[in-house]
């Protein structure tokens, strides 16, 4: 071979390497700079794709679906030394916590691992353009500071974690702009019409979710992140865009079980991303409205899980490609881009300077956690008097990694959540016990306490959540620790058998199993009846509300084999009759059994609905219990033939023009009207309907007003605020809206809304006390107004019904005992 051939093929050679190092940028792989247009989701994935073929420091995870089939990924980074090693060090981490055990004990001298959470809220769109930056410059192998860091941390990047939300706005903002971007605010651009981007497609706020994780997508990217626990988790937002950038230090309140430690690095972090901020004149804020309280956010769950959990918010709500701020200035999409991008390089690097110490606070707090753990209970008791509501607890408790056992063999002496007091009970072999000595004891004292501590009022959402409560189970909180005598529930259900002649099937009705049930058996033409009141037959005692499927009015040859068949998939006992007959109570022929109708159910939505309460109705008929529901828009329903529906449901809304005489028409010709929240108030002096306001008698002749400060108006505006607290109603469980729950129901007040209670032509349910608070902040004003009125009534008009309900009974799709009170509003009353 000639000289010059060996050179020519040796500078091919040189060229061949160099050009199989690069890696194309966000900018070449689009062809557009980023920020000059929004980037659909599926080239966000298809960017994410690329540099997992064309980089061999990542890893990327595809770790489920959303609602409308998009995917949802993750993209793990690591050196060349630890990209081999992933599961190794995922698997050190867990026994880092106690999570996992091994022969081996856990190493501290591993990578530490950082998740960076973006576009959880589909309409702040500038961080799912920011994560392909940010992942293109922790794998450009020309990029000296991102390969150091690496050598002592895995990066855990998810770049969109509402994908649905984020296709609706960029949709919509794709279908109305202009040729050039129109900053003017007042341009319809900058105006997202209902329900908008920013929740999933049932109109979920994801960043409520957390803990919670009733969306598919949640249940996935929790399934993800409990393998992995990383010690530090950013998510991305966007807030107002006329608000400069906030990063951490948190606002008060902070929880506390915030340890010292989680509470101080975030000045540290906080200090690094200012550097860089100051170094370019960007504004910013901090320590003020973002607090760290609420359990199911995207900074404090993985607090409560031993992370650094860290909200950024970057102003461009609305601002579309350009925008001009109140100040006068124009805020673009590359703006948000850069700041955010800023914030992310800046947290990595403070993450790989304070390596060590976050592995080895990581493991401090897991060590307190099991040998220390917070809060004045050690032990939770739960009767079980509800097997499904037991399993539908276990099961989130499943999903969050709390451990759990059954039965105990001794009487304990506890505080009481229904009664509110300490008493003695004796716990039988299937109650639930829950042992707060174990890894997960922050987030489990923090689910569970009785009463939230408060150290500062102006929270940014609700201060009251505890699951005794929204369950609506029994719960005894012990000083002392009892471990549980079983990992598992043991109890034989007893099917009744196919091929046998029944006279009929009885279930009872105490859960949102039961609804499935009734909900499949309407579905399939099988006639359902309940009984108004209790009674006992073969040595069981069904109570107000069980369901009764008679074979006489369903003459089918397939009658035994449909009701059993229906109960066995949707997990519920059924027993079986051979008389009509009973020991004790109304026979099964009795004015007191009464049949069901199977309803045709509108749902109100559109413009003037509340998106999200609306969607939580929407989600539990699809998803819950799979029951037909018909969406109408509000501005159609005026010409809605409504004769074609048995029920209506009006979510929480701001509506003008109710349609009241037209409702009022059709509930007396049989239809069943249920008002939620602000939809109630809609119906006070309206012609028909009965329910008033309830009369504020403070009395201010000769009073003087209030002087108060200016800087005071953020406190004198919170005496008349409720964010979110427990109080417990006295109800009426023998009438329909209280079939299956106990007398005392507890419902989450997100108002001090509260109504007068009805005369004879109405029934009141649900009604409080001057003692009625629970849990959680009340303004003073507000405290002296929620006593001596009404939260849940029933009014007879005509041959129909109004289902009043003054609170969310569906919250989130947490609030669990309130799934059947609003079955039974649904399918109980008016029957």
């Amino acid at each position: 071979m000639s000289k010059k051939l060996l050179f020519l093929f040796l500078l091919l050679g040189y060229f061949f390497a160099a050009f199989s190092q690069e890696i194309s940028s966000p900018q070449i792989f689009l062809g557009y700079k980023l920020g000059d247009r929004f980037t659909p989701h599926y080239r966000v994935v298809e960017y994410f794709r690329y540099i997992a073929q064309a980089s061999k420091n990542v890893k990327l995870v595809h770790y489920g679906v959303t609602n409308e089939g998009r995917p949802l990924v993750a993209m793990f980074i690591a050196s060349d030394e630890n990209i081999e090693r992933l599961e190794e060090i995922r698997k050190n981490n867990l026994r880092l916590a106690g999570i996992e055990t091994a022969a081996t004990p856990a190493i501290t001298n591993t990578p530490i691992i950082v998740w960076l959470s973006y576009n959880v809220h589909g309409n702040e769109p500038a961080s799912g353009e920011a994560a392909m930056q940010v992942l293109f410059d922790m794998v450009d192998p020309a990029n000296t500071h991102t390969k150091a860091w690496l050598k002592n941390m895995v990066v855990i990047i998810d770049p969109c974690l509402n994908p649905d939300g984020r296709e609706r706005y960029i949709n919509f903002y794709n279908s109305v702009k202009g040729v050039t971007p129109d900053a003017n605010p007042t341009s319809r651009e900058h105006s997202e019409p209902w329900p908008e981007g920013r929740t999933n497609h049932y109109y979920f706020d994801l960043n409520r979710d957390w803990a919670w994780q009733t969306q598919k997508e949640t249940q996935a990217r929790m399934d993800l992140f409990n393998q992995w626990l990383p010690q530090i988790h950013v998510d991305y937002h966007e807030q107002g865009y006329n608000a400069p950038y906030y990063f951490a230090p948190a606002a008060e309140p902070f929880h506390k079980d915030i340890t010292k430690w989680q509470h101080d690095f975030q000045n540290v972090i906080g200090k690094n991303n200012a550097k860089y901020f100051d170094q370019r004149g960007w504004l910013y804020f901090t320590k003020q409205e973002y607090d760290l309280l609420y359990p199911s956010y995207g900074d404090t769950y993985p607090i409560y899980n031993g992370s650094i959990g860290m909200t950024y918010e970057q102003g461009g709500i609305g601002a579309g490609l350009a925008i001009v701020t109140r100040s006068g200035d124009t805020l673009t999409l590359a703006d948000r881009i850069a700041h955010h991008h800023s914030t992310s390089i800046s947290t990595l690097e403070t993450a790989s300077d304070y390596a060590k110490k976050l592995l080895n606070e990581f493991k401090m707090f897991y060590d307190n956690s099991r040998a220390n753990p917070p809060g004045e209970y050690k032990t939770y008791v739960i009767k079980n008097d509800n097997n499904d509501k037991i399993a539908t607890l276990t099961k989130l408790l499943d999903r969050n990694g709390i451990r759990y056992g059954f039965g105990l063999k001794n009487a304990i002496y506890g505080y009481n959540y229904i009664t509110g007091k300490m008493e003695q009970y004796m716990a039988g072999s299937n109650d639930l016990i829950i042992n707060a000595y174990q890894p997960k004891s922050v987030l489990l004292n923090v689910l569970f306490e009785p009463k939230t501590f408060v150290t500062d009022s102006n929270t940014y959402d609700i201060t009251a959540w505890s699951l005794p409560y929204a369950y609506g189970l029994i719960t005894y909180g012990v000083t002392e620790s009892f471990k549980p005598l079983s990992e598992n529930l043991n109890i034989e259900k007893s099917a009744a058998p196919v091929n046998q002649h029944a006279y009929a099937y009885v279930s009872n009705w105490q859960s949102i199993n039961d609804v499935k049930f009734l909900a499949a058996l309407l579905k399939k033409g099988i006639k359902v009846k309940c009984s108004e009141r209790s009674f006992e037959e073969g040595g069981k005692k069904f109570m107000a509300g069980s369901l009764l499927i008679t074979r006489a009015g369903n003459d089918r040859p397939d009658f035994d084999q449909e009701v059993i068949v229906t109960a066995t998939d949707v997990g519920i006992e059924v027993t079986r009759l051979t008389s009509g007959f009973v020991e004790k109570g109304a026979d099964l022929g009795s004015v007191a059994i009464r049949f069901i109708h199977q309803p045709r159910v509108m749902l109100i939505a559109g413009d003037a609905v509340s998106a999200e309460e609306m969607g939580e109705i929407w989600h539990f008929f699809e998803r819950q219990i799979n029951y037909p529901v018909t969406l109408v828009r509000y501005q159609d329903a005026n010409k809605a033939r409504l004769s074609d529906f048995d029920v209506v449901i009006f979510p929480n809304g701001n509506y003008d023009d109710f349609p009241s005489d037209k409702l009022q028409n059709w509930v007396r010709d049989g239809g069943k009207l249920i008002a939620i929240q602000n939809a109630v108030a809609e119906l006070v002096d309206k012609k028909g309907f009965i329910i008033k306001k309830k009369d504020d008698k403070t009395d201010s002749k000769n009073k003087l007003p209030s002087i108060n400060l200016y800087q005071d108006r953020e406190l004198e505006a919170i005496r008349s605020t409720v964010p979110g607290a427990i109080y417990k109603i006295n109800l009426d469980n023998t009438h329909p809206l209280g079939f299956g729950l106990s007398k005392n129901y507890f419902t989450l007040k997100l108002s001090d809304d509260i109504y007068d209670f009805m005369g004879e032509s109405g029934w009141n349910v649900g009604t409080v006390k001057n003692d009625a608070y629970v849990s959680g902040f009340v303004g003073q004003k507000s405290k002296e107004k929620i006593k001596d009125g009404l939260l849940l009534g029933v009014q007879s008009l005509g041959r129909g019904s109004v289902v009043y309900m003054v609170d969310d009974p569906l919250f989130r799709s947490f609030w669990e005992n309130g799934k059947l009170l609003f079955s039974n509003a649904v399918f109980m009353v008016g029957q």
